[in-house]
């Protein structure tokens, strides 16, 4: 039997220092922000257990569950400049929770999460089928679809705005992505989705290196690779979809950590997928912390920041290759 998901020792070390050094950023972000505490006082301050605890807790989930799912695409579409983002997949989610608050399905648990889903799922299923040239993914096609799909979605989006501008307010927050609003609730819902997504990734790790040599070489070596492949859109997809429904589209977290912790670690999933886990939420508790704090008492939306450093190293990743392509 195969084994899945077994990295080294090297790799579980990293993925351990990474753990520790995010537990201490968690803990120092905690005292941070327009109201200070002592760490005698915080933990009896409504403040810190009501709003500032779950905003912390939940932009590491959603830190997490958004490098892995850029980990596992850029391996089963074999391109390093892959993401949820950058697909258009983020936008595709974001239209179904739009599409959600208009019908006023916030009100209900997974109200805008099943929405989100939807089209989410739908937005993969178009990428795929558009970019596939037998059982090839052509860069320049597959980036080129994740434009326009980007594209589409956000005029669809305005679209609603314009529709209902009483929602105008809601709708906005989706598509810039903050944390500001983040509670236990919606902790409590995530939680579960990314747990259970980063496991399945982390089970088919070995699968998703034999993916990147191609489905043909995977097939020989005994991978299910259509089933692999449906899995892991589904359950990446998945964890996209509840991650936009609680913040909103937060752009390039799947390509800047997947990529610097390739740089560090190498190729391999089986480093990858779990040290991906801690830098995700790392870096994206680090910019939603600077954009609470940089210019207090008023917020940055984590989208913008997020965007600052992503777009750039994308440009970078474009040119570096633009060979290849």
């Amino acid at each position: 039997m195969r084994e899945r998901g077994k990295g080294d020792g090297r790799g579980a070390a990293a993925a351990a220092g990474l753990a520790l050094l995010l537990v201490a950023a968690m803990a120092a972000c905690s005292t941070v922000g327009v109201v200070r505490f002592s760490w005698h006082e915080m933990w009896a301050s409504p403040i810190f257990l009501n709003l500032r605890a779950p905003r912390i807790v939940l932009s590491v989930l959603v830190g997490a569950g958004l490098s892995v799912c850029g980990a596992a695409y850029q391996s089963v579409f074999r391109n390093p400049l892959t993401d949820p983002y950058v697909l258009g997949v983020s936008s595709g989610a974001s239209v179904g929770a739009a599409v959600a608050i208009l019908l006023g399905l916030e009100a209900y648990m997974l109200g805008v999460g099943a929405c989100a889903l939807l089209t989410g799922l739908l937005t993969v299923v178009a990428i795929y089928r558009i970019a596939s040239i037998g059982n090839r993914m052509h860069t320049t096609t597959l980036l080129l679809t994740g434009v326009c799909i980007t594209f589409l979605m956000s005029a669809v989006i305005s679209f609603l705005m314009v529709l209902r501008q009483d929602k105008m307010d809601s709708i906005i927050f989706w598509t810039m992505g903050s944390f500001a609003s983040a509670s236990w609730m919606d902790v409590a819902i995530v939680a579960p989705v990314v747990v259970a997504g980063v496991c399945v990734v982390l089970y088919y790790s070995r699968d998703l290196n034999l993916l990147l040599a191609g489905s043909e070489t995977a097939r020989s070596l005994g991978v299910e690779v259509e089933r692999v492949k449906r899995v892991l859109l589904l359950s990446t997809t998945l964890m996209v979809a509840f991650c936009v429904a609680s913040c909103g589209v937060i752009g390039f977290v799947g390509l800047v950590v997947p990529h610097c912790v390739r740089l560090v670690m190498g190729p391999d999933n089986r480093r990858v997928v779990p040290c991906s886990i801690f830098a995700g939420g790392l870096f994206l508790l680090m910019c939603d912390t600077l954009a609470r704090t940089v210019l207090m008492p008023s917020e940055l939306p984590v989208g913008s920041l997020t965007a600052l450093v992503g777009a750039p190293l994308f440009i970078y990743l474009l040119y570096k290759n633009k060979k290849q392509y």
